[in-house]
């Protein structure tokens, strides 16, 4: 994760390559949830899946005519590819794959009850670990969680 500098206003100042992989993992991320391979990205976009990779890894700068296409090829608006920049709080590498893992496969399954059935147990599990989370108010709550746990 990158130490962001903040002038007096308090807005962050980014230096060109860590601008370069934010744009990148932004174009990674899209193509991922989309079911993209770099292959099909490079076709879309006119260029070898190794600069696919030089783009998405941020180690080959992206002109603005080609950051449009990608915009396109993805069905993203240019400044999605920006959206982040002034935020603090990037998800770890290993929780973000797992990420974008759940919403690609979420996005492949057709049928929407079964979306529903998946986002009802996401937020049951995330509920269950918030009130584990918490400290007892009592006595009483505590057994009583220790109870419902069996």
């Amino acid at each position: 994760m990158n130490v962001v500098q903040k002038n007096r206003a308090g807005a962050a100042i980014w230096n060109l390559q860590d601008i370069d992989r934010h744009v990148g993992t932004r174009i990674r991320e899209r193509r991922i949830i989309l079911g993209i391979t770099q292959q099909q990205m490079a076709e879309l976009i006119g260029v070898t899946p190794q600069q696919t990779q030089k783009y998405e890894l941020g180690s080959n700068r992206i002109s603005a005519g080609r950051l449009y296409k990608i915009a396109n090829a993805l069905g993203v608006d240019f400044a999605f590819f920006f959206e982040g920049l002034d935020e603090d709080n990037e998800v770890e590498l290993p929780q973000r794959r797992l990420l974008l893992e759940f919403a690609r496969n979420f996005v492949a399954v057709a049928n929407s009850e079964h979306q529903e059935m998946l986002c009802s147990l996401t937020r049951a599990l995330a509920n269950e670990a918030e009130k584990y989370s918490r400290p007892p108010n009592n006595k009483d709550d505590s057994i009583m969680r220790t109870l419902d746990s069996f």
